[in-house]
């Protein structure tokens, strides 16, 4: 659960970093940059130890796909409540078979 946890914060950070300064596009690039940055340190801040704490339980296979599962989740969320774009039918379709093909990873 921890490594959930963690990677649960990392993509918080990770998709504010990537995508939150889609809002402020009348900003430098070059500040949009610096801070984005800023904010990916944070990330891998959770990441790292993540990764280091689910390996002991996880391949490196299963925990990129948790990761992504993770990240599929928060970014629909993150792009729904802070950028106010429409989820779609076929945004849904698209996760629903990236989520199958995670099920294919996990079998033994």
């Amino acid at each position: 659960m921890k490594t959930i946890l963690l990677l649960i914060m990392s993509n918080i950070f990770m998709t504010t970093a990537w995508y939150g300064h889609l809002k402020y596009k009348n900003s430098p690039l070059w500040k949009v940059v610096i801070i984005s940055w800023l904010i990916a340190f944070i990330e891998y801040c959770f990441q790292v130890p993540a990764n280091r704490i689910g390996h002991t339980q996880f391949s490196a296979a299963q925990l990129k796909t948790i990761q992504e599962i993770i990240t599929l989740v928060i970014f629909t969320l993150f792009s729904i409540l802070y950028l106010k774009e429409d989820f779609k039918w076929n945004y849904m379709i698209g996760f629903l078979l990236i989520i199958l093909a995670a099920i294919f990873i996990f079998k033994k």
